[in-house]
């Protein structure tokens, strides 16, 4: 029921937003409270998607801990997990009754809906992930559940001991909020679950906040119109892994790139590169791009375990190219112009790519991916070949003119696509069934609700620290270093840290903490935030697929069926190639601003 919910939102919120969009351009006539629909429909999907994530087992979490842990340690800690989670669902539930309470008999600005239209999914999605998290629990083995319940009851007494007492400061609650958190991820608690549960221990402990900031700060995290863009973009991606885009356009640059040496290898960075440009999800990019390439890898004999350490790393280069949730995501938590992003982040795309391809050729110099038999097409073909691939660069052209011309909104723009690639799926092409339609439109509400249920949870985070001047004397020490020994080494340090938490979180709540804090340091010393942005989305890529913890090279490596052992030294060359051309990027300015120049965005 849940699930069905989820994509009856996610497929009205597209029509809706496309339909404002024909409505304004086309009948000059706006439609009335379009956003607030819209508004509704990103809420919704936060925090119902995030009970279904949790209803398919899809929340992310740092497993690499857990998974050396013996099997009964190992069942300890997924019944800490699962016990977590309850905890933070049932706070989340109990802590939106009063904001509902708040809102009562009060409408939108437009007065067309009820104000509680957007709190009522914190409450209904809190239930159901709290139905959820109980069903989890049930699957622990009854030992390690009694174990495992009785550490974090121990916990929960201790700090309702220590709310009670009241003598907990505010700058002692930010360090148990920041050791619960370690301990959540540690233990392999879904990200954003781990955040949240550092958050309501220091309102706990410290009462200085009453439980209802909970639930309204995590739903002014996803308040904001743009967010939207990211379960539309996750969607066009799927639709395109379904509806036989995606095929057709590998066919195509297969077609003019695979007889050459090393050919295989430049067909599969280049398409890593038009995919990231349309679905903006390096999942659906890794999962699109790989399932189809690296069957075609090993009927000619490439090294497998290197073809999927060159997806990999393709997917970094990808982070770059628009319309990336990630600087999706960054513009907003920074205050960065996204439509700037998107055009400053093209030119490092294309350095990072000619690196990629030209280790690639290097290593093809065995022969090893040289075809048996050069292909040769028929003109037919390649006029169908020309003509499937045609749709999917239309495709592109839809999004960034869309977006770089000023025409529409990311979000608007993402709808626009949506509505694309369902109809070239169901009437150019003819490869999407009703049953295809449903099953992607599950996963998008699901991926989604992940995605942007990390954004609410480490909002929470955010807003704790802010009002602890956190970010402030963290920007000052930060400046302080870059003035003493020079912005360099503040940049530096920045790319260092957001490798390493890129790689010990996700990419999303990376940049969420640590944009917000580092941005005002590199204000201070006179760093261009378009410049300094494309920068961490670069170090934070490299450590989302750097071994042996970077949780999207664990994706790329179930893609390719392939250990992530096997892989850890072929990525070597390519994360070393790509932390070089970051160098470049960092200390070469014009290569990020040219175009941002060019366009009249600086």
């Amino acid at each position: 029921m849940i699930g069905l919910l989820c994509a009856l939102i996610l497929i009205g919120g597209v029509c809706v937003v496309a339909l404002a969009v024909v409505c304004r351009y086309l009948l000059d006539s706006p439609l009335e409270a379009s956003d607030e629909i819209g508004m509704a429909v990103l809420i919704a999907i936060t925090f119902l998607g995030s009970a279904l994530t949790l209803y398919r087992s899809e929340h992310l979490g740092v497993s690499a801990f857990r998974n050396r842990l013996s099997p009964g340690w190992a069942a300890c800690a997924d019944g800490f997990a699962a016990w977590v989670v309850l905890a933070v669902s049932l706070g989340l539930t109990v802590a939106s009754v009063p904001l509902l309470e708040s809102v009562a008999g009060q409408t939108t600005v437009s007065g067309l809906f009820p104000a509680s239209i957007n709190y009522w999914p914190l409450l209904v999605g809190g239930g159901a992930t709290s139905i959820f998290a109980a069903f989890h629990l049930a699957r622990i083995p009854v030992r390690a559940l009694l174990a495992s319940g009785v550490l974090v009851g121990a916990v929960l007494a201790l700090l309702l001991a220590c709310g009670s007492i009241g003598a907990v400061s505010p700058g002692a609650g930010v360090g148990i909020m920041l050791a619960i958190d370690a301990v959540c991820l540690v233990a392999a608690v879904p990200v954003a679950f781990a955040l949240a549960a550092g958050s309501l221990a220091y309102i706990e402990v410290t009462g200085s906040l009453p439980l209802v900031e909970f639930a309204q700060q995590m739903q002014s995290g996803v308040g904001n119109f743009v967010l939207l863009a990211i379960p539309f973009f996750i969607l066009v991606g799927l639709v395109m892994d379904v509806n036989g885009m995606s095929g057709r356009l590998i066919a195509f640059l297969d077609m003019l790139l695979g007889r050459v040496r090393g050919g295989l290898s430049v067909v599969m960075v280049a398409a890593m590169a038009v995919f990231s440009g349309i679905s903006g999800s390096k999942s659906a990019d890794v999962a699109a791009v790989g399932s189809i390439m690296l069957p075609a890898m090993r009927r000619t004999g490439y090294d497998e375990d290197d073809a999927v350490a060159l997806l990999a790393a393709s997917a970094v280069m990808g982070e770059t190219i628009p319309p990336c949730i990630n600087m999706i995501i960054l513009g907003y938590v920074a205050n960065v112009s996204i439509g700037g992003l998107f055009v400053a982040g093209l030119l490092p795309a294309g350095v990072m790519a000619l690196g990629l391809i030209l280790v690639a050729v290097l290593s093809a110099r065995s022969g090893r991916d040289l075809r048996a038999a050069p292909v040769r097409h028929s003109a037919g073909a390649v006029l169908r070949i020309t003509a499937g691939a045609f749709a999917a660069f239309l495709l592109i052209l839809i999004i960034v003119g869309g977006i770089v011309g000023g025409v529409a909104t990311p979000t608007e723009v993402s709808a626009i696509a949506v509505l694309y690639a369902l109809g070239v799926g169901g009437l150019a092409f003819r490869e999407m069934s009703w049953l295809s339609f449903r099953d992607f439109l599950l996963r998008s509400a699901s991926l989604s609700g992940m995605i942007l249920f990390i954004v609410a949870a480490a909002q929470m985070l955010s807003y704790l620290l802010t009002v602890n001047l956190i970010p402030q004397h963290m920007a000052a020490t930060m400046a302080g270093i870059g003035a003493s020994y020079g912005a360099w080494v503040f940049l530096l340090i920045s790319i260092v840290m957001l490798i390493v938490m890129g790689s010990v979180l996700e990419g999303a709540p990376a940049l969420i903490i640590f944009g917000p804090l580092l941005f005002p340091a590199a204000h201070r010393l006179s760093i261009d935030p378009l410049h300094f942005g494309i920068l961490l989305i670069i170090a934070m890529g490299i450590g989302l697929f750097a071994p042996p913890l970077g949780v999207g090279l664990y994706t790329a490596c179930a893609v390719g069926q392939v250990p992530i052992e096997r892989v850890a030294r072929p990525i070597a060359k390519y994360l070393a190639v790509l932390f070089v051309t970051l160098l470049l990027i960092a200390f070469v300015p014009g290569i990020t601003l040219a175009l941002p120049r060019w366009f009249g965005l600086l």
